[in-house]
């Protein structure tokens, strides 16, 4: 079996010395679907060692041509059936897992009150409400960045979408239209919203190493 340390020169060879604050960094993903599977999946192949991961359902069979599980795993609780995937890349991977659904309720327990001190939140929930409700609890009561998602349905060029920088703690990727609501979810169109916010978590980590 691979060291921490074999892996650990490994990805440096690739990515240079920005590894290291990748592997010291706190990341908390809200919601482990399209967005949130393979968000989690690309931080992990980068060297993110610590992540909480938030959600409350279950792997479906409607989730596999867009969400980072196997057809074995329908049944599992997205949060179990996600460690066992990020575990077989990233084996020395910490995960703190939370099957539980984000509300008013819960939010400060699963975001601030637990073992893990949170950098960046990743919000990849579905529902419009619940995308609000999260970005403003996050941006008001705690001092985490926050990379948020709005608009990567439909069938359009992923060309559209895009990471603007809100403000200061706030990034938001998408093409900042398309609704999931009416319209289908083609595979590669998430993944390219995924892979916006992974990039923006990386880059903010990497800037903030800078300073």
């Amino acid at each position: 079996m691979l060291t921490r340390e074999e892996i650990s020169r490994a990805l440096m060879q690739k990515q240079g010395d920005i590894t290291k604050a990748f592997r010291d960094a706190h990341i908390t993903i809200c919601g482990l679907g399209g967005l949130g599977s393979n968000v989690a999946m690309m931080l992990a192949r980068s060297g993110i060692e610590h992540m909480k991961l938030i959600d409350s359902d279950i792997v479906d069979i409607n989730n596999l041509h867009r969400q980072a599980y196997k057809a074995s795993q329908i049944g599992m609780p997205k949060t179990a059936a996600l460690k066992a995937n990020i575990l077989e890349v990233a084996p020395f991977a910490e995960l703190e897992l939370h099957m539980a659904r984000i509300n008013e309720a819960s939010m400060p327990d699963l975001l601030q009150d637990t073992e893990m001190e949170t950098d960046i939140v990743v919000e990849c929930l579905d529902g419009p409400e619940d995308k609000a409700m999260l970005c403003n609890y996050v941006l008001e009561n705690t001092r985490a960045y926050l990379v948020a998602a709005s608009g990567m349905a439909g069938d359009a060029s992923p060309n559209g979408i895009r990471t603007r920088k809100i403000t200061d703690r706030f990034y938001l990727c998408g093409d900042e239209e398309t609704d999931i609501e009416g319209s289908v979810l083609l595979g590669p169109r998430v993944m390219a919203c995924a892979a916006h916010e992974a990039m923006a978590v990386l880059q903010i980590l990497a800037d903030r190493n800078k300073g």
